[in-house]
């Protein structure tokens, strides 16, 4: 008998162990070892689930606007009383360094709740132009589909405007960071959400994924994960004509313009490509410089990655933890191979572990320059702390390098000329374009252009995903 903590279900307001699930190890990639298991749940608990949000919804839908205001508000003090709780799961499941998980990876969270109570608060539902009424009611059964990377993030973006629309739901977390999303759903236990209007099933995408997707009773899908996985959503969930909204993947450019702080420029976007070991989908992983600031720039990039301190999350010391898994890091490092082996300029790092880690999926941060646009490195998202540095001539070649991409999730410019910077992010084929490295905001719409995406989240961007626009016409 295991004495790992084994994780189970929540449907209807209650705990549930799948008949018959099989155990998955969920493992700890800083040690390569189990730090608990998830049964994985199947069909059947998604129609249970499903069942149980849409018998919620008849009542949950009614619910007034202070109503919904007041519930959310329970689920954030809860949420705050189990914070420090959260950031440890996930430094246990993704290797995350303890303060990061802590402060960003489980605050993240606390800051979508607070941020979709102010959006709440003043949100327009109900309007009147002239003899058409207007209505935004709640779409209904939501399935929740999130990834591991940034488990509170992507969880409580989805989950926060679902319920603030009146919507009930279904969420199938990564089973590969299923430990912070079972603390969630005991946050919401205890504020008291209704049975049935918050449920949660683990399971990998084959057996609960699809289920939900497909499912004729689930009236709009939210998705975040891979291009690749986004596109079977779609397909299945066009059955069903159900709405989807999907955040995907993405391999964002870094404009670093001839006026700009170069070395505070370059320093900044080296840091920001390997924050959370580089697995965001919105990480500047293309720099774009000057011609003739290269060897400025390359001399650069290597000082500031040979200080990045990969290791232990609960030293202290630590700066950059593993990536998250065997798969991850197994990919990781066959890009770098082929980045070297296409002809890349290998400035710092390359493949291998860090120096003195033997175990544990540990990248060495890597920077590549010389990289041309046809390059497996500036084309694949890579999901690590892998950097690539183009260069351009002129500026009107920096935006077409920036738009040369699949992907259309984020982009960054730095300028010392706002206005300057502005009239090159109003070119750049992306959803939000970030300027001069601004902090990061739950108010601004986060989704992509092109194969990155479509549908927003964050704010009443999200919520407006989450509901129904419905016209009255005649008094």
């Amino acid at each position: 008998m295991s004495s790992l903590p084994l994780l189970s279900c929540y449907i209807d307001g209650q705990w549930r162990m799948p008949e018959g699930g099989r155990l998955l190890d969920v493992i700890n990639p800083a040690t390569e070892a189990p730090c608990a298991q998830v049964a994985l749940a199947g069909p059947a608990e998604v129609d249970a689930a499903v069942a149980a949000a849409r018998r919620a919804f008849a009542a949950y839908s009614q619910t007034s606007r202070q109503q919904r205001l007041d519930l959310l508000a329970a689920i954030l003090e809860a949420y705050g009383a189990r914070m420090a709780d959260i950031g440890d799961a996930i430094r246990q499941e993704m290797g995350a360094p303890l303060g990061f998980a802590r402060q960003a990876q489980a605050g993240i969270g606390a800051a979508h709740l607070a941020q979709m109570l102010e959006t709440l608060r003043d949100f327009v539902f109900d309007e009147d132009r002239g003899p058409l009424r207007l209505w935004r009611e709640p779409v209904g059964v939501a399935g929740l589909i999130t990834p591991w990377n940034w488990p509170m993030n992507q969880i409580v973006c989805k989950v926060a405007p679902a319920l603030a629309a009146g919507c009930t739901m279904v969420l199938k977390p990564s089973e590969l960071a299923p430990l912070s999303a079972n603390l969630f759903a005991e946050v919401m236990h205890a504020a008291g959400v209704p049975a049935g209007v918050f449920n949660m099933v683990h399971g990998d995408g084959a057996g609960v994924g699809q289920a939900i997707v497909a499912h004729p009773d689930i009236d709009v899908v939210s998705f975040t994960g891979s291009t690749r996985a986004g596109v079977q959503v779609a397909k299945l969930a066009a059955d069903t004509v159900k709405r989807v909204s999907q955040e995907l993947g993405g391999k964002s450019a870094n404009i670093i313009l001839p006026d700009a702080d170069i070395p505070r420029a370059v320093r900044q976007g080296v840091l920001r490509c390997f924050n959370n070991t580089g697995q965001s989908c919105n990480a500047p992983t293309r720099m774009l410089v000057p011609e003739d600031r290269y060897a400025e720039v390359a001399a650069i990039a290597r000082e500031v990655t040979e200080a990045v301190v990969a290791g232990d999350p609960l030293d202290g010391a630590t700066t950059m933890g593993p990536v998250s898994n065997a798969n991850q890091f197994a990919k990781v490092q066959q890009l770098i191979e082929v980045g070297i082996a296409e002809g890349a300029e290998l400035i710092a790092g390359g493949p291998g572990r860090p120096a003195g880690l033997t175990r544990g999926y540990y990248v060495r941060p890597t920077v590549f320059g010389r990289v041309t646009p046809s390059m497996t490195v500036a084309r694949e998202e890579i999901f690590g702390p892998v950097l690539s540095i183009l260069t351009y001539r002129t500026v009107e070649e920096a935006v077409a390098l920036a738009n040369d991409t699949v992907y259309g999730l984020a982009a960054y410019v730095q300028s010392g000329d706002a206005r300057y910077a502005q009239a090159v992010a109003r070119q750049l084929r992306a959803g939000t374009i970030y300027i001069n490295d601004p902090a990061w905001s739950p108010a601004v719409p986060f989704g992509g252009y092109k194969q990155s995406g479509n549908g927003r989240e964050y704010a009443e961007f999200g919520l407006g995903e989450f509901l129904e626009l419905k016209g009255v016409v005649g008094r």
